[in-house]
């Protein structure tokens, strides 16, 4: 789409590049065509990266971010906002004026986000349905966290409090750090990698025992708590607990590295790319859900490759 360094234009097959746009984008004459295009390179794996954001940060809006420190006890991983509620959760019960500041903060930014990506991404808009927005506050480097919470373990997205039923996971990020890069590794998508992993799956098989398929039917039927978790969402946080399980695979991989700076932002979907978040601090980030039904390239997208490989559909 524009120049590119050394990196970004290693076209290995099976491994996520870094797209760079540079220039005005998402605006109101903005190309059907090149929104198309940018789609299909997100469908295919792709990360796709804008070095100037096209989100402003009111300055004391910034002032108020940075200001929380990592050592804050106040806060959790993520700040999250939702919303469909219009509220913040991620904090302590005693900062409710802090809440209401954050709340105003993450709402513009999940409005401004949702407006750019609805002409930006404009074959999606319409038909996604919008997740939460979140603030990341903490030092990714070093950051404890118990083995499958941890970031820096390469990993493909899946929400086991909040299953998706087959639809694609785009998060959008911003990069609000005045210093710090975000540096992540990628490595090998779903397209190229998850095949092996749904083989090897544990669920695999337990998707073809008919009385096992019988109980969740019931189950569903009576309207058990879970039992509406579809065996994608069931398939795909098996693959990612299994990836971060798996020493050898984490060492010795290939990977790549990239780098996001200062006021940057990046777009990407992470159920196909895998990919670790090895240091930065302050980001933000709105995530939506894209279904089939919207996708440029369906036959890409992780559940059709998951319902190619057991013969059988995995949505409810």
């Amino acid at each position: 789409m524009n120049s590119a360094t050394a990196a970004e234009k290693i076209a290995t097959p099976g491994f996520s590049r870094r797209v760079t746009i540079d220039g005005p984008v998402g605006c109101e004459d903005w190309p059907e065509g090149r929104a198309k295009e940018v789609c299909r390179e997100l469908e295919r794996g792709h990360i796709v990266f804008l070095p100037q954001s096209p989100i402003e940060i009111p300055g004391e809006d910034r002032e108020l971010l940075l200001d929380h420190k990592q050592s804050s006890s106040a806060y959790h991983k993520n700040i999250a906002y939702r919303p469909l509620e219009d509220k913040v959760t991620g904090l302590d019960r005693n900062e409710v004026q802090e809440a209401e500041k954050l709340r105003g903060i993450l709402a513009n930014y999940s409005k401004r986000s949702v407006e750019f990506l609805r002409t930006f991404l404009a074959p999606y808009a319409g038909q996604w349905k919008l997740e939460f927005a979140s603030f990341r506050p903490i030092e990714e480097q070093g950051r404890p966290a118990r083995l499958h919470a941890r970031n820096d373990l390469l990993h493909f997205d899946s929400f086991p409090t909040r299953p998706t039923n087959g639809a694609r996971i785009l998060r959008f990020f911003t990069n609000i750090n005045p210093t710090q890069s975000r540096v992540w590794l990628t490595s090998q998508t779903f397209e190229a990698f998850g095949p092996l992993m749904v083989k090897h799956s544990r669920l695999t098989a337990s998707l073809k025992n008919p009385v096992l398929r019988r109980m969740q039917s019931l189950a569903r039927a009576l309207g058990l708590r879970g039992a509406n978790r579809s065996p994608y969402d069931d398939m795909m946080h098996s693959c990612h607990n299994a990836m971060k399980e798996d020493a050898n695979f984490q060492e010795n991989t290939p990977k790549n590295r990239w780098e996001f700076p200062p006021n940057s932002s990046w777009m990407v979907f992470t159920d196909c790319v895998s990919h670790a978040v090895l240091s930065g601090q302050y980001a933000l980030e709105q995530t939506l859900l894209v279904p089939p039904s919207a996708l440029i390239e369906p036959q890409r997208s992780p559940l059709a490759i998951v319902e190619y490989m057991t013969g059988r559909r995995m949505t409810v």
